[in-house]
């Protein structure tokens, strides 16, 4: 059952709401069971798109977010979905409170045709008619999602996921840039493999130059998929070996939601980026 509530901020509560307007700015990640991973994160990537789209200031949206952590469910799997939306002719923040869709094991990929044309890849949400248009056009050609592509034929991200591969022991993925967005998911797992003292590196390949190799799709609602296919590419997925183990990784980080937020984000996640 699905829920969908807006801030009032003369209350400092969530009140129940019908459907905003435009939508300019989301996130949202996986509540299972009442616990979430990297919440701060996605606060913290929410409150810069908020400040950069001139919503409401980073305290209330700090509140908002705490009111969030409250009012997700204890039991279940759910997809929670903050939103920066026109409401009444000003930008309000809204929840929807979502089941979560069947998690997957694996992705199929399929390589977007053209450059990059999203207008700013770094705020969730200002590009989503033209991601959802062009996962569907994955769906449609026997993939999951949708690879983006710079104009050199390089990699940029997938449509709801971020990449990051293994060349021998190194866990690579590409440099942090305006045209990528900031990864929540991404980030743990680099501060994962810093703690671990594994080396990472920052590389721009084509596809064909991950040929062989295992690599993830990665997001906060599926967590790590491995790419079992390269749909439009003549690329071979290489075996999931790391995959397994990494997932407990990921997984050991989830706290309960009411006290995630006030929890300190270890070092090194907040300094892998």
């Amino acid at each position: 059952m699905s829920e969908r509530l807006r801030w009032d901020d003369a209350q400092g509560a969530l009140v129940p709401a019908g459907p905003p307007g435009t939508v300019h700015a989301i996130d949202s990640w996986l509540c299972a069971e009442g616990r979430v991973r990297g919440l701060p994160l996605h606060l913290r990537r929410f409150a810069a798109a908020c400040e950069a789209l001139g919503g409401p200031p980073g305290p209330q949206v700090h509140a908002f977010f705490q009111a969030v952590a409250e009012r997700l469910p204890a039991t279940g799997t759910w997809f929670p979905r903050v939103e920066l939306a026109v409401d009444n002719r000003e930008l309000r923040l809204h929840l929807r409170i979502r089941p979560a869709p069947a998690l997957g094991e694996s992705v199929r990929l399929w390589t977007a045709e053209g450059p990059d044309r999203r207008s700013r890849p770094d705020i969730k949400g200002l590009d989503l008619d033209r991601l959802t248009a062009l996962r569907n056009e994955a769906l449609a050609a026997g993939a999951d999602e949708a690879l983006l592509l710079d104009a050199a034929g390089r990699l940029v991200e997938g449509a709801t996921t971020s990449l990051l591969w293994w060349r021998d022991d190194v866990l690579c993925t590409p440099p942090d840039t305006p045209r990528r967005l900031a990864s929540v998911t991404r980030e743990l797992l680099l501060g994962i493999a810093t703690a671990q003292g594994i080396r990472t590196a920052r590389e721009t390949p084509t596809p064909r130059a991950l040929d062989g190799l295992e690599v993830w799709a990665v997001n906060a609602l599926h967590g790590i998929r491995p790419v079992t296919q390269w749909t439009s590419a003549q690329v071979s997925a290489g075996p999931a070996i790391r995959a397994p183990r990494w997932r407990g990784h990921l997984s050991r980080l989830a706290q309960p939601a009411p006290s995630a937020l006030s929890t300190r984000t270890p070092d090194h996640v907040q300094h892998t980026r």
